[in-house]
């Protein structure tokens, strides 16, 4: 009969801690806005603004459609194989614009990858923070000589190495 008892004692005494970090955890000034059962319907709480008064409407991420292959030559043969893949951060409703061009980017942005790794770029340590900016920088600009300033940065979401 404990035994069954323990677990449920256990999740119990979890679910007051919880509770009470939260509560005490909780910014200076925050208190729990009772909403009105018409502001509920609609998601709203009291004392709040509407969630279409927003100035700024949150961006849309463009995951380009296949992985980006690149060699890395040393002494005129292949040394090793980088895989990149990369998202674009784009702003809201623009995605289309994104797809409809594509070939040109992917051609583009795999040119700078190309020169990334010309220039030593994939050797060494090349997931350090300081040479995957100058990339993502200079990936950013390209992809806005090909699409415009509606994309706003270049976000690398895999990337690997395999060394032959």
């Amino acid at each position: 009969m404990i035994r069954k008892l323990i677990p449920v004692l256990l999740a119990l005494i979890g679910l007051g801690i919880g509770s009470a970090a939260g509560l005490f955890l909780r910014p200076a000034g925050e208190e729990p806005a009772a909403a009105s059962p018409e502001a509920a319907a609609h998601g709203e709480t009291a004392g709040a603004e509407p969630a279409h008064a927003e100035a700024e409407t949150p961006p849309e991420y463009v995951k380009m459609n296949n992985q980006f292959v690149i060699p890395v030559l040393e002494g005129g043969r292949v040394a090793s194989m980088v895989i990149v893949s990369l998202s674009l951060e784009v702003a809201t409703g623009s995605s289309e614009q994104v797809y409809s061009r594509e070939p040109k980017l992917r051609d583009a942005l795999l040119q700078v990858l190309f020169d990334h790794a010309n220039a030593g770029g994939f050797r060494g340590s090349f997931t350090d923070g300081s040479n995957l900016i100058l990339l993502r920088k200079a990936l950013l600009e390209k992809a806005r000589s090909v699409i415009g300033e509606v994309v706003q940065d270049v976000l690398i979401s895999d990337i690997a190495r395999q060394d032959s």
